[in-house]
């Protein structure tokens, strides 16, 4: 778990892998680390690792995007 925090932004940033995503011990941290930083009014994001290729997904994405851009290119 990699945890950061932007005081200036009151965010905490929290990066889980996929075995800690599903670790229950490692839950009940999470809810502790989401009362305190409530009490202080900052917001609590969690990012886990999915279980999809990120290199496949991403490759299209960015096709889909280009297709799109032409796409609203000849529409103007």
């Amino acid at each position: 778990m990699e945890v950061n925090i932007n005081n200036n932004a009151k965010r905490v940033n929290i990066w889980l892998t996929k075995v800690e995503s599903g670790n229950p011990e490692l839950q009940a941290t999470l809810k502790q680390l989401y009362k305190i930083y409530k009490a202080q009014k900052y917001l609590v994001v969690v990012y886990e690792s999915g279980t999809e290729n990120l290199e496949d997904l991403t490759r299209e994405l960015l096709l889909y995007n280009r297709i799109r851009l032409q796409e609203l290119d000849k529409a103007t």
